[in-house]
């Protein structure tokens, strides 16, 4: 690997994402060890550490880099911990979150995104992943409990079902309301209840059967 590439990926982490106070060195390290160039189309390879969202199939985005710090700081996966991921997208984020725990399950509505994710969490050497195809706000259902739950599209409000798949105490990421303002929350499942912690503002496109409803003008 070049050492432009290694340069880039170094300013990545220390000047883009640390600065926006993504301090934890688990997640640091994750972020420099798994190499983002080798989760982007080769057309984006050259802006593959921008701070930029880079564009996937089917109208889905994959986040920014500042973006997937903040996720994986607000959940920090323990290593004997589960997690679920809605949305595997470009496998990235995926692949850090496995690094960082026990096992990941993903969930991605496009068959041809779940097959690319799973070819280059193959090639990265990632085992403790599975990825399977289903749409998430209506019809997937992983019949289990996780200790992290991870959301990386939006929904103008949250389904009900995402917050039965948690196990008393996990937490779950999501990026709530309406474009182009949307509020990044933690939510701690207390009881039978959820308690959220809102981070941050930030506009990502919806998942599937989760935007906001359409309204009438006359």
């Amino acid at each position: 690997m070049s050492l432009n590439v290694e340069q880039a990926r170094f300013n990545m982490v220390e000047q883009q994402v640390r600065p926006w106070d993504v301090l934890d060195a688990r997640v640091l390290d994750v972020l420099t060890q798994v190499r983002r160039e080798e989760f982007v189309g080769t057309a984006h390879r050259d802006i593959a550490f921008a701070d930029l969202e880079l564009p996937l199939a089917h109208g889905e985005v994959m986040m920014k880099p500042v973006i997937e710090g903040r996720v994986l700081q607000a959940l920090l996966p323990a290593p004997h911990e589960s997690v679920l991921e809605i949305g595997t997208g470009s496998g990235f984020l995926t692949a850090c979150l496995a690094r960082l725990s026990q096992e990941v399950v993903s969930v991605e509505q496009h068959a041809d995104l779940a097959d690319t994710a799973r070819a280059r969490l193959d090639k990265a050497g990632i085992g403790n992943v599975r990825v399977e195809v289903g749409e998430a706000v209506k019809a997937f259902d992983p019949k289990r409990e996780f200790d992290v739950v991870v959301v990386t599209g939006a929904v103008f409000a949250l389904p009900e079902r995402f917050k039965r798949w948690l196990k008393p105490g996990g937490r779950m990421f999501a990026v709530i309301g309406e474009s182009p303002v949307q509020r990044a929350a933690v939510l701690t499942r207390t009881g039978d209840s959820c308690k959220e912690e809102s981070l941050f503002e930030t506009d990502l496109p919806y998942l599937t059967n989760a935007a906001p409803p359409k309204r009438f003008t006359l």
